[in-house]
């Protein structure tokens, strides 16, 4: 039988369970720990930009074009948009079964189809693939009681944002609660209209006054001289005299039509941390990386940080999602390990022996160190299913080999030896250990086999669990 081998052999068997744990052991280690399972929704998203376009206009000239390309796409299940002032957002959500790398290109070849359709805008439309169950695992704050919030967001984007998204495990990095610094110029109507002016003059005006072109060079029969300098403004104060028309042989200047002022981009966007204003940071990870150990990474990482902004600013950590998934691991560990040492005490209470004892408490944790070894090559992660698939196999994995200990001990009492006792009582009981090992499996098939989310969901568990039992 199955067995016989390992029995006639023990030198080998030995390094075979040694090499199994250790190939568990090693393999733990590089388990990606999260809440729970990775399950990646096959979903992209469009974002449109059109400045100055009502809600309304978007929706129409620019949402229902892109709206009626995208549904000739196979696969889509659901799609979503949203329009706001100058801006829309198309999310579209395929089946579980589509490639999310085929769905972009085809998505891609949609916005394409539809360019002829949209109006002008500054930039195409931009595609993004998302994962909507993917949340921020850190939010940082910065906030200050002397520096602009333009000057935070502006220290954040350049400086903070691009050193965090060098760091390993960080997937996104978002700012928000501010936006970069802007010259804002509102025109009066009535000043326009006193002097005869339109709103295209005012537009033509900047776009020509804010323009950085060649300036060309100036050459000898020996040496060429490039000329290099920059005709772009940066201040209200700049942007002040400039001349939008003449008038009666006098000049108009965009000061006489409008008020030009020092502002935002996006006046409507603010953040708060502890009641106080500021930017946050938000920090999401790539899908196969570890949620705890990029946190770490992280916090290694902020001393440099605080050290390369100015003393007036402060950066300090509102959000960490690992706090509770440390604490939940390490319950689930924490509850791993008391069901196996509960199940050794059973097991040598039951049979008052040491050596028959040992068997079951090498056997268990070898079965769970091989499992670790099987979810690194299946790309699963360290979760609460995970875990608690592990838990509950404890119980499973033991009662094969207290039955085959039974078996063979019954064999010893009547006077045979330890080998011949071995051979006999594991040949008799190996097809009831099969058995029931199969019978334990076959019960996991239906949510092996199980569709949508709560089927990739508990698809983890059932693989784990079987794993482990036929480990």
């Amino acid at each position: 039988m199955i067995s016989t081998p390992f029995i006639k052999r023990p030198i080998a068997t030995s390094l075979l369970t040694i090499a199994l744990a250790l190939a568990g052991g090693v393999a733990f280690v590089f388990l990606p720990v999260a809440p729970i399972p990775q399950i990646e929704f096959p979903t992209i998203q469009v974002n449109a930009n059109l400045p100055g376009a009502s809600p309304d206009t978007m929706a129409s000239a620019v949402a229902t074009p892109l709206e009626r390309q995208f549904g000739r796409i196979a696969g889509i299940t659901e799609m979503t948009s949203s329009s706001n002032l100058g801006q829309t957002q198309v999310a579209m959500q395929f089946d579980l079964s589509r490639n999310i790398d085929a769905a972009a290109r085809d998505v891609q070849a949609a916005v394409n189809a539809a360019r002829g359709q949209l109006p002008s805008m500054p930039s195409n439309p931009n595609i993004r693939k998302v994962n909507p169950s993917d949340q921020a695992v850190m939010v940082l704050a910065l906030t200050s009681e002397s520096v602009q919030r333009s000057k935070l967001y502006d220290i954040a984007d350049s400086i903070i944002a691009q050193k965090l998204a060098q760091v390993s495990g960080v997937g996104q990095v978002n700012v928000s609660g501010s936006s970069k610094p802007a010259v804002r110029v509102q025109v009066n109507p009535g000043a326009l209209s006193k002097y005869n002016i339109g709103w295209d003059q005012v537009r033509n005006a900047l776009n020509a006054a804010n323009a950085n072109r060649p300036k060309g060079a100036i050459s000898s029969d020996q040496n060429m001289w490039q000329i290099s300098t920059t005709d772009q403004l940066f201040t209200a104060d700049e942007y002040q005299p400039l001349i939008v028309a003449y008038r009666n042989g006098a000049a108009v200047r965009l000061t006489d039509v409008a008020t030009v002022t020092d502002s935002l981009e996006d006046r409507r966007n603010a953040g708060l941390a502890n009641g106080k204003p500021s930017v946050l940071i938000e920090l999401r990870k790539q899908p196969s990386a570890n949620i705890i150990e990029t946190v770490d990474r992280v916090r290694e990482l902020l001393p440099q940080l605080k050290a390369s902004i100015p003393p007036s600013i402060d950066l300090q950590v509102i959000i960490d999602r690992t706090a509770t998934v440390r604490a939940s691991i390490n319950d689930i560990e924490y509850t791993i390990l008391i069901s196996v040492g509960l199940v050794i005490l059973v097991v040598f209470i039951f049979l008052r022996n040491l050596w028959s004892t040992i068997i079951p408490s090498i056997s268990v944790p070898l079965s769970l160190l091989g499992t670790f070894g099987v979810m690194y090559l299946l790309g699963y992660s360290v979760d609460n299913l995970s875990l608690m698939a592990l838990a509950i196999s404890t119980g499973f994995v033991v009662d094969d080999a207290i039955v085959v200990i039974e078996n063979i001990t019954r064999y010893l009492e009547k006077g045979f030896s330890p080998a011949v006792a071995a051979l006999k009582g594991s040949r008799e009981i190996a097809f009831t250990v099969i058995s029931m090992s199969a019978s334990l499996i076959a019960v996991f098939i239906p949510i092996l086999l199980m569709g949508g989310i709560i089927g990739r969901l508990f698809r983890e568990f059932s693989v784990t669990l079987v794993v482990a039992i036929g480990v």
